[in-house]
């Protein structure tokens, strides 16, 4: 029987996206199901539903405030797989209406007796209002959402900063806050290094290296991925760090961040260099000098929390290598094939091997999947990837597709993995992953590294096991996993 694509459309409504992105993966985790997706129906989206050839008649109709459910499968299945995607939606609590966005909204904010903080993950084009208001009510904000425009960033951050409250985002992904885990991070031990991070699973590697190394963590403070463009300036890093200076709990701040726009970098050394604490400042890929004693610079994340480490215990740290590998790459094969699934590690990695690409170009979900020659660097959590679909951490299903396609391709000399554990991520990728990890026997070699804590609820134990197993050789971080493949291969570190 012949697969056949059907959309139904919600009108006027809208649910939190990592929610829809839970539903989505559900159904496409089902063996009868070819393809799925929950969107909301702005133009964008409704263009990307047709080039994966999800949209019918029907979804084309939807608006932007119109929820859109696109599954492909057998004719005969696929309407009661989008009444399984609507009865998941029923179970969750009532959609906000569009055009009630000004008046239920507020007041369910205030209801929260004693709230201070709003945990916002709605569609970028609803999120700056969402903020806004949660702002004009006293709390401080999370905003998991991105695709919000930069000018929304810098007045929601200009509103906080006159009321004297925090803007963690747009794009923010990971927090700690008193102890409490926001989006996705690890169970880490409370201790005297406070984070603020640009860089979300950057952010989530340093604490769980700082962790690891015996020392822990005060506070997580993500502020999301343009905070320090020339545009934002650092606005949320630079309040969060004056917290963290008056923070008593706090004696050693780590920054953590792709390259800022200079004048920005620039601004956020020079406050650096006034506070009285220790400053880790790791601003990955750029070349930092140290502009006062207490300011430390540091070039990966593996360094990063050495350092700090060192600084919070009073010994000198150093990062752990990885293990000698007695496997020798076979004849024929060149290339690294790095396949992962948080943005900062692909960032990393790209630096550290030097010539490397970034992309594989145009992709379309469901068609072959073919790798350009050469060292690669994916990183599956961007926009190519995620959008209409979760994010890999989230629902590891398009990875293990890469991962197979990188082990297959006959020049793949090791494939490069990061397993993250912790709230928001899957209850066992290195379960998902472990079944393509055998399929590398004989072929290439597979190294992976967990960014996880023994606390965190999917077990660290347990998916180094699961790895090893599969035949994985372990990195004890970021860092040493991509020296390793770099020496294997004989690439640039």
């Amino acid at each position: 029987m012949s697969l056949v694509a059907k959309t139904r459309v919600k009108r006027n409504a809208y649910f939190d996206s990592v929610v829809l992105m839970r539903i989505a993966a559900g159904l496409t985790a089902r063996p009868e199901v070819d393809d799925a997706s929950l969107m909301m129906g702005t133009p964008a989206n409704k263009d990307i539903l047709r080039e994966a050839g999800l949209l019918d008649d029907a979804g084309s109709s939807a608006g932007p405030n119109d929820l859109v459910i696109a599954v492909r499968s057998e004719d005969n299945l696929v309407d009661g797989l989008l009444a399984d995607a609507e009865t998941g939606l029923t179970a969750l609590p009532a959609p906000t209406s569009a055009g009630e966005h000004g008046a239920r909204r507020p007041r369910a904010l205030a209801q929260v007796a004693g709230a201070n903080l709003a945990l916002i993950s709605t569609p970028g084009a609803y999120a700056a209002a969402e903020a806004l208001k949660a702002l004009k009510l006293g709390m401080h904000v999370f905003l998991f959402s991105d695709n919000v425009p930069v000018e929304d960033e810098v007045m929601l951050k200009e509103e906080a900063s006159h009321r004297g409250l925090l803007v963690m985002g747009p794009d923010c992904g990971t927090a700690i806050i008193n102890g409490v885990p926001l989006g996705f991070a690890n169970a880490v031990r409370r201790g005297d290094i406070g984070l603020i991070g640009a860089s979300g699973t950057g952010s989530q590697e340093i604490s769980c290296l700082v962790d690891a190394g015996g020392a822990g963590v005060s506070q997580l403070i993500g502020v999301g991925s343009h905070d320090l463009s020339e545009k934002v300036g650092a606005r949320s890093m630079l309040f969060a760090f004056e917290a963290l200076d008056a923070d008593p709990a706090t004696k050693v701040v780590v920054l953590v961040s792709k390259p800022p726009a200079p004048s920005v970098a620039q601004k956020v050394m020079e406050r650096a260099a006034r506070s009285e604490k220790q400053v880790v400042v790791n601003f990955i890929g750029s070349k930092l000098e140290a502009t006062a004693p207490n300011v430390h610079p540091a070039t990966t994340l593996a360094e990063a929390a050495g350092i700090a480490c060192g600084l919070s215990l009073g010994r000198t740290m150093h990062a752990a290598p990885a293990p000698p590998v007695a496997t020798r790459v076979a004849g024929g094969r060149t290339a690294i094939r790095a396949i992962f699934s948080g943005g900062t590690f692909a960032y990393e990695a790209s630096l550290l091997l030097g010539d490397v690409k970034t992309s594989i170009g145009h992709w379309v979900s469901g068609h072959p999947i073919a790798f350009p020659p050469g060292h690669l660097v994916l990183d599956l959590g961007a926009d190519q990837f995620t959008v209409g679909r979760p994010h890999p951490m989230i629902d590891p299903t398009l990875r293990v597709e890469f991962v197979r396609a990188a082990i297959q391709a006959p020049d793949t000399a090791v494939v490069l993995l990061d397993v993250v554990l912790g709230t928001g991520s899957a209850d066992d990728p290195a379960g998902a992953l472990a079944p393509a990890i055998r399929e590398a026997e004989g072929g290439p070699l597979v190294i992976a590294f967990v960014c996880g804590t023994p606390g965190d609820r999917q077990g660290l134990a347990a998916q180094h096991r699961e790895l090893s197993e599969a035949g994985a050789v372990l990195a004890p971080s970021s860092t040493a996993a991509v020296q390793l493949a770099a020496d294997l291969v004989g690439a640039r570190v």
